[in-house]
């Protein structure tokens, strides 16, 4: 009788220590992921607000150029200003489909991922 009660305490220990080993695992784990969805999170933002620099002297530049050509700089600097209006409006009607989906895709496809794969 002893030696079940032994046995049973010993199954009972061994399941407890698989068990800590199980939840120790998935925080690991959630913590990978997690900070791989940051770090790529992070990337992008950098890489927006580089390209944002980018374009912002690009229409300075394109604007004064259309307003030398019409002879009024104001009119270059509304001209751009227009442009951007319109792509916004396109962007925002389009939103899901070229901004929302792709971006839940990506995060589902990194969250999901075993993290060994190279892109």
């Amino acid at each position: 009788m002893e030696k079940a009660f032994a046995q049973a305490e010993e199954l009972a220990d061994t399941v407890k220590e698989y068990v800590n080993t199980r939840i120790e695992s998935i925080k690991l784990n959630t913590v990978e992921k997690g900070s791989g969805i940051i770090a790529t999170i992070i990337a992008g933002l950098l890489v927006a607000a580089i390209f944002l620099f980018f374009l912002v002297f690009c229409s300075i530049a394109v604007a004064l150029v259309l307003g030398d050509w019409i002879g009024k700089p104001w009119a270059g600097f509304l001209l751009v200003a227009f442009l951007y209006l319109v792509t916004g409006i396109i962007i925002w009607f389009a939103r899901v489909k070229i901004i929302q989906l792709p971006i839940m895709n990506a995060l589902i496809k990194q969250f999901f991922s075993d993290g060994y794969e190279e892109d």
